[in-house]
């Protein structure tokens, strides 16, 4: 819990390293703490059950691909499986054309599902062009929330990197370039 003379009335709540951070306002009293302190984290918990369930399995993560398949490359992007790994460390999804393969780095888990969707659709795209060529690119692009992901990623990459400057442990280019 963090009081700030600066804060007037508006009361935040994140996670920081395993801990739970709630900003309230300097001024508020012990009472107003103590409700304010229940009712973040409790919002904080329900928001991160909600991402818990979301694509929480491997057949989640095959529905959500087809949907994504019809509504942005006409159903032509079939996988013959999608699933969750817990071995990619440094790619956020990987796709292997020739066997229409698809897994997804669990690191993803309780990311926003428009996170996760980009990955999904960056590897389905990867079934019907291998490559990162201009072609590739476009049908990413027919993602509507491309930049948006690739930002938040981006920031994910950031706030891993380490303390000495060192690259980020995620992709240095676009996110997932290395699938």
């Amino acid at each position: 819990m963090r009081r700030s003379p600066r804060r007037r009335r508006t009361v935040t709540a994140y996670r920081e390293n395993g801990r739970t951070v709630v900003l309230i306002p300097a001024a508020f009293s012990a009472a107003e703490e103590e409700r304010w302190v229940e009712q973040m984290v409790a919002k904080l918990e329900t928001r991160e059950e909600r991402r818990r369930r979301n694509l929480a399995s491997d057949g989640d993560l095959v529905a959500r691909a087809a949907v994504l398949s019809e509504a942005l490359f006409a159903g032509r992007a079939v996988p013959a499986s999608v699933r969750w790994v817990d071995n990619q460390n440094r790619r956020w999804g990987s796709c292997t054309p020739s066997e229409r393969t698809i897994r997804l780095s669990s690191r993803l888990r309780g990311m926003p599902e428009f996170v996760v969707d980009y990955v999904l659709v960056h590897e389905l795209a990867h079934l019907l062009e291998p490559s990162h060529d201009a072609r590739f690119w476009a049908l990413v692009h027919a993602y509507p929330s491309t930049e948006r992901a690739l930002g938040f990623l981006e920031g994910v990459e950031f706030g891993t990197a380490s303390p000495a400057g060192d690259a980020p442990e995620g992709d240095v280019e676009e996110p997932g370039d290395r699938d």
